[in-house]
């Protein structure tokens, strides 16, 4: 099978390491975040449901788990805002960079 030359070039474009090694990080990072958010609740449910069913105040219904639920996924919501902020400004302007080099 022949090789694109654009290709090659590409692959050996140093800002080509550099963006992968970039989104690599943030994507491990994300990762790393998302695993501890996700299995500290569910270890939080299985292991302290007598914590997350008290209620927020004295004279509140709203147990203790709720607003950690809603922070789950807000902290979720906000993590994949950061990817696509990043995704969107430092990747595809490295991406852009490579190309431009890789087909010239």
């Amino acid at each position: 099978m022949a090789t694109n030359p654009s290709i090659a070039k590409i692959a050996n474009n140093p800002k080509y390491r550099e963006l992968v090694s970039k989104r690599d990080g943030v994507a491990w990072t994300l990762t790393a975040c998302v695993i501890v958010v996700y299995f500290g609740f569910t270890l939080l449910v299985a292991f302290a449901g007598d914590f997350l069913s008290q209620p927020i105040a004295a004279d509140s219904v709203i147990p203790v788990g709720i607003p950690l639920g809603v922070g789950v996924i807000v902290i979720s919501i906000i993590l994949t805002g950061y990817y696509v902020y990043r995704a969107n400004t430092t990747f595809d302007e490295l991406t852009h960079e490579i190309l431009r080099e890789g087909t010239k």
